[in-house]
C-alpha cells in the first residue's frame, strides 16, 4: 500500500456507469492516495452521459471531489462502432435518486492532452482506467514515449476465460479492442483486472445492507447503484449479487497484497468474428511470447469488501 504521508498521484479514467462511481468514491476516499484529474470516455453511456455522470460523482464526494479537475475524452472507438451498456447501467448511466448536479463544467483542453501533459510533468503517475482504453490509445498514438512517462496503467478489463457481452469478450475490451491492442502493445507497465477476478467479489443482498448502514450518502447511493444491476447478474449468470468490477481495479492500486498476479502475454483480437474484442491470455506460456501485462488471477474478495467498506463509510451523511 501506498504511504498515506506520499500519497501515490493517479488519474482515472473511464466511462461512468454505476461500478466507476462506486469505484472512484472510493479512490477519492483513501489517504494513499492524490487524485489528479478525472478523464471520461465513452462506453456504458454515451460520452455525453459520461462526462455529466463525472461531474456528479465528483460533486457527490463533496470536498474530496471538488479540487479535481474533469476532462472530456474520446466520443468513439478508434475503429469500430460504439457500444453502450445502457441494459447494465441504465439509460443515465447512473440509476439513483436524487444525485446533486455537477458542481464545475470539464476542464477547457482534451482527455488526452491531459493525459500527455500530466505524465510529461510528473512522470510515474498511475493511470487506473475502468472503461475502453480509447484516451490511452489516443494518448499513446500521439506520443509513444507516454508508455515509459507513466508509472503503470491498471485497467478493469477483459479476461482469462470467458466474456460477459459476448461468450468471448468482456465489455470493456469489446468496446474498443483496437485501442486495447495498441495499450497492451506499447510496453507501458501494465496490469489487467478482469472478469475471471471480478466476478467472484459480489455486491450480494447483505453486503448492500453493509454499505447502507454506513451512514453516510456516498454509501448509500452505492448501494442504490450496485442495487441495480443485482437482477441482471441473477438471470444472466446465476450470481447473488452485481459484480464489483471497478471497484477492483483501484483496490489493485491501493491493496496489491489482495491479488494474486501472473505475468503473462495477453493479445487482444481485432479481427472481426466471434473472437472479436476477446483477450487470450497466454497464463501457461505455451507461446514463448513476452509477457506484457500482470494478470489478476485470484483476490481475497471478503477483505477487499470490507476495507471498501470501511473507506466508503468516512465520507459524511
Amino acid at each position: 500500500m501506498s504511504d498515506p504521508a506520499s500519497p501515490l498521484p493517479v488519474i482515472l479514467d473511464g466511462d461512468p456507469g454505476l461500478d466507476d462511481a462506486v469505484a472512484w468514491w472510493l479512490a477519492l476516499a483513501s489517504p494513499a492516495l492524490r487524485v489528479l484529474g478525472v478523464t471520461a470516455v465513452h462506453g456504458n453511456v454515451g460520452l455525453d452521459r459520461t462526462v455529466r455522470n463525472t461531474g456528479v460523482i465528483l460533486a457527490l464526494a463533496g470536498a474530496r471531489g471538488a479540487a479535481v479537475p474533469y476532462f472530456v475524452g474520446a466520443d468513439r472507438p478508434l475503429v469500430r462502432e460504439a457500444v453502450h451498456a445502457a441494459a447494465v447501467h441504465g439509460e443515465s448511466g447512473l440509476p439513483a435518486q436524487d444525485l446533486p448536479d455537477p458542481a464545475d463544467a470539464p476542464q477547457a483542453g482534451h482527455a488526452v492532452d491531459f493525459l500527455l501533459d500530466t505524465a510529461a510533468a510528473r512522470p510515474g503517475v498511475t493511470v487506473v482506467a475502468t472503461g475502453p482504453l480509447t484516451n490511452l490509445a489516443l494518448a499513446l498514438r500521439l506520443n509513444p514515449g507516454w508508455a515509459a512517462q507513466v508509472r503503470e496503467v491498471v485497467w478493469m478489463g477483459g479476461s482469462t476465460g470467458l466474456g460477459n457481452r459476448t461468450p468471448a469478450a468482456e465489455f470493456n475490451a469489446l468496446a474498443d479492442p483496437h485501442a486495447a491492442r495498441v495499450v497492451f502493445e506499447s510496453g507501458v507497465p501494465l496490469r489487467m483486472v478482469g472478469l475471471n477476478v471480478t466476478m467472484t467479489c459480489l455486491a450480494t443482498p447483505d453486503r448492500l445492507n453493509v454499505l447502507r448502514a454506513l451512514g453516510s450518502r456516498v454509501g448509500s447511493v452505492s448501494a442504490e447503484l450496485l442495487g441495480f444491476y443485482a437482477g441482471v447478474y441473477r438471470q444472466r449468470y446465476g450470481l447473488a449479487g452485481g459484480a464489483l468490477h471497478d471497484p477492483l481495479a483501484v483496490g489493485a492500486v491501493l491493496w496489491p497484497d489482495l491479488f494474486g498476479w501472473k505475468a503473462m502475454h495477453v493479445h487482444v483480437e481485432t479481427q472481426e468474428g466471434v473472437n472479436f474484442g476477446r483477450t487470450t491470455c497466454d497464463v501457461h506460456g505455451v507461446t514463448e511470447e513476452p509477457r506484457n501485462a500482470r494478470v489478476a488471477v485470484d483476490v481475497d474478495e471478503a477483505e477487499f469488501f470490507r476495507r471498501m467498506a470501511a473507506l466508503l463509510g468516512t465520507y459524511p451523511a
